[in-house]
């Protein structure tokens, strides 16, 4: 098939975009890297009015290390995110989950703004941008304002953008001193969808006790999956082998929701939560060991 017809529309600055977005509001769709965009219309999906190209909009394609945080311009391909030393030595759970992301030819072309904006519940950037505590800036005519990553993902391919608003940057704090991290995830084949995945960050003291931790899981619920209360087992805990157990049972058990599909049911999907879990934990507490 091919797409329903549209009028397109290429602005030339970010305040041009922002009054176009202002005009149609709903009606629009943003074409960034398009490489979930255009399929979508192809199958007739997504049926969009207008199209917004907003890919002369260099100004949103930048890479700033800013004091304690990672700054990303929205337009920022995320091949060059993979490529980028400030990225490897300053974010190395952005760095260990970006080539899980489809294929290389798709991160050529894709964005990260583009990435998160689309709020795939099996996407690998918002489960990572919600353990690290990311902030998503959003622009109107009427001006911008900042969103936690905990309040941005409201469901499935929902998010808290407001029909007159562009995602511009995004956010991601630096991590504090002695913080191991893990990204996992599995997939039938590299480039698939992944049936299950998490994000892990652990904070440990001088004496090897957890006083901060994330544990963020993909594809098993609505949106990227915050645990609390096997979150809760680990603080003030030094990990061993039946902590670590516990903390896996608990959140594959109680604090995720998989739905199932053709490639897993929700049951096995819950099995390699678990597996994932314990794996990230351990290797996210081992390298807090390498990193001293």
């Amino acid at each position: 098939m091919k797409p329903a017809s549209f009028k397109y529309i290429k602005p030339e600055s970010l305040e041009e975009a922002l009054e176009v977005k202002s005009e149609y509001g709903d009606e629009i769709r943003i074409l960034a890297g398009g490489q979930s965009l255009i399929p979508a219309m192809n199958f007739r999906i997504m049926q969009p009015s207008v199209l917004l190209d907003i890919n002369m909009l260099d100004s949103l394609s930048y890479i700033n290390l800013d004091s304690n945080k990672l700054r990303l311009g929205a337009m920022t391909r995320l091949m060059q995110l993979e490529n980028d030393s400030v990225v490897s030595k300053n974010s190395p759970l952005l760095e260990e989950a970006l080539p899980y992301i489809a294929h290389p030819q798709i991160r050529n072309r894709g964005t990260v703004g583009g990435n998160i904006s689309h709020a795939d519940p099996a996407a690998e950037l918002p489960v990572v941008a919600v353990a690290m505590n990311a902030r998503f800036c959003v622009e109107s005519i009427c001006g911008s304002r900042w969103i936690k990553s905990k309040k941005f993902f409201k469901g499935y391919f929902e998010t808290d953008i407001s029909a007159d608003e562009i995602m511009t940057e995004i956010e991601l704090p630096l991590f504090e001193d002695r913080t191991g991290w893990a990204f996992q995830e599995i997939a039938r084949r590299s480039g698939d969808y992944a049936m299950a995945g998490v994000a892990v960050l652990l904070t440990l003291d001088n004496d090897n006790i957890c006083n901060n931790a994330r544990i963020v899981f993909l594809n098993m619920g609505e949106a990227p999956m915050d645990t609390n209360k096997a979150v809760g087992l680990l603080i003030g805990e030094v990990l061993t082998e039946e902590l670590i157990m516990e903390v896996a049972d608990l959140a594959s058990q109680q604090e995720i929701d998989p739905i199932g599909g053709i490639h897993a049911t929700a049951n096995y999907q819950r099995h390699l939560a678990n597996i994932l879990t314990k794996r990230a934990l351990k290797s996210a507490y081992s390298r807090v060991q390498k990193h001293e």
